[in-house]
């Protein structure tokens, strides 16, 4: 027990400089570096609704062909997300970042050439294994360079970058659509651009150094950890002696309850404001039209800039801004909640999806509580309460989650709005925001304002503790 705690007290020591710093320049840099790629996968999540628009009349699309197109990428990025989560907790976090942001670039660019249905098909589809392994790669890694007190809105700032993507997704496609760009001609821009943000930070990704958490609990080099903390923060950090390294099966995952219970509710909850949020956000346009049947496709496109622009852009920098203060747990509760009642309201009340305004008005609160709540912490929870040698498959395995759920409503969208219409889709969509809230209550614990070793319950790794110990793991909320 002496040598376990001794262990514990080398590694808290060895990392307090750089949990307890106030934000410096490196921070910046990882948020700029981790954050365009998430400018890009929100980008591609926009562009693709257009893209198939203008590609129905020219390619005779079916509603299947639009199901799958809307769907390919994210259906892709579920495997992404596994893949690189897995491969990033076991050669480390500097060898794997940047592989993904080529293959998405090369997907995007690619994508911009296909021919047909099947090539396009093809092509986003490996559009979307890069998009998929982002999201692993770029969460893990800012949380792991994050001091204590900032880390929730350091790595909500990461995925708030998906804001500014769905502004210009919009503004693209309406210059591209008002200029005079041949449709022909439109949709291949409009594809071709989602590869510029990615390809700029390629280099800077390939050049990030190891993170301390992993040199130190994956790798046990103490020595190194001093160093990089040392030359991060400014400051002088003694080497103490040889730790070994931590646990590092990935079963954990599963055969200790804590972190299964936890595994279930970042999973899960990220599956569910995934259905809502993409599946609203790829069949934008096809809302849009049940509501407004008889407008254009630059009128519907501007229509969902301004929802973006006045509801969901906002959302996540104050999700990003409050979530250190009022914690993670209770903004995604408040988050699925409000969900909850403004999707029953657009099912419930009588008439409201033909009074445009009313309609707007209540999708538009939606659409903030969905980015200021789940759409963010679904982020940030599994970037932090998972230990650093399971971190990365922990969080694939939740992005996955997220994905598979977001493939499922892109690919079913286009018929439930057929089939149940626009009222109907919204109260399944209300149904699913009140299990989120159910699922945040029962499995989620809080880390605010803890070190990422004391979030994540690295200890048990240390002692070996099992479910069996007793040593109780933290209760949700506390």
């Amino acid at each position: 027990m002496e040598t376990v705690q001794a262990a514990e007290n080398v590694r808290d020591r060895v990392l307090a400089p750089l949990e307890e710093t106030s934000l410096q320049q490196f921070h910046w840099r990882t948020w700029l570096t981790a954050g365009m790629g998430f400018f890009t996968d929100a980008y591609d999540l926009f562009i693709i609704g257009v893209v198939t628009t203008l590609l129905t009349p020219l390619w005779h699309l079916t509603t299947l062909d639009l199901m799958l197109l809307n769907s390919s990428a994210l259906a892709a990025s579920v495997l992404g997300a596994l893949f690189f989560g897995r491969l990033m907790d076991r050669l480390g976090r500097k060898t794997v970042y940047g592989i993904e942001a080529v293959i998405l670039t090369v997907g995007a660019l690619a994508s911009a050439l296909s021919v047909n249905f099947w090539m396009l098909f093809a092509l986003r589809f490996l559009v979307g294994l890069g998009v998929g392994g982002d999201y692993p790669m770029s969460g893990v890694i800012m949380s792991e360079y994050a001091n204590r007190r900032r880390r929730g809105f350091l790595v909500n700032a990461v995925f708030a970058m998906q804001g500014f993507g769905l502004l210009i997704g919009p503004l693209v496609a309406v210059a591209l659509l008002k200029s005079g760009v041949p449709p022909t001609v439109a949709w291949r821009l409009m594809l071709a651009l989602g590869a510029v943000p990615a390809a700029a930070v390629i280099y800077l990704r390939r050049r990030i150094t190891e993170t301390p958490h992993f040199l130190l609990g994956v790798k046990g080099d103490v020595t190194a950890t001093a160093r990089t903390v040392g030359q991060l923060t400014g400051t002088t950090v003694a080497a103490a002696e040889a730790v070994a390294p931590l646990r590092s099966a990935a079963s954990i995952l599963f055969t200790d309850r804590r972190y299964l219970l936890t595994l279930i509710g970042t999973a899960i909850s990220w599956m569910l404001v995934d259905m809502g949020f993409y599946g609203n956000s790829v069949s934008s346009g096809l809302v849009m039209k049940a509501l407004q049947p008889h407008g254009t496709l630059v009128g519907n496109t501007l229509t969902s800039f301004w929802i973006f622009l006045i509801a969901a852009a906002p959302g996540y920098w104050v999700s990003a801004l409050l979530v250190d203060r009022l914690g993670r747990r209770f903004i995604q509760l408040l988050g699925f909640s409000v969900m909850a009642l403004a999707y029953a309201t657009l099912w419930l009340v009588p008439g409201i999806t033909a009074a445009s305004t009313a309609f707007f008005l209540v999708y538009a609160v939606s659409y903030f509580f969905i980015e200021f709540g789940p759409n963010s912490t679904t982020f940030v929870f599994p970037a932090e309460v998972f230990p650093v040698t399971v971190r990365g498959i922990g969080f694939g395995i939740s992005a996955s989650a997220g994905k598979a759920g977001a493939a499922i409503a892109a690919f079913l969208f286009p018929v439930l709005l057929k089939q149940l219409h626009l009222a109907g889709t919204m109260g399944l969509l209300a149904g699913i925001s009140a299990l989120g809230v159910l699922l945040t209550l029962v499995a989620l614990p809080e880390p605010k304002g803890r070190t990422l070793r004391d979030a994540s319950g690295e200890e048990r790794l240390e002692s070996g503790a099992t479910t069996t110990t007793t040593r109780p793991a933290p209760a949700p909320g506390t």
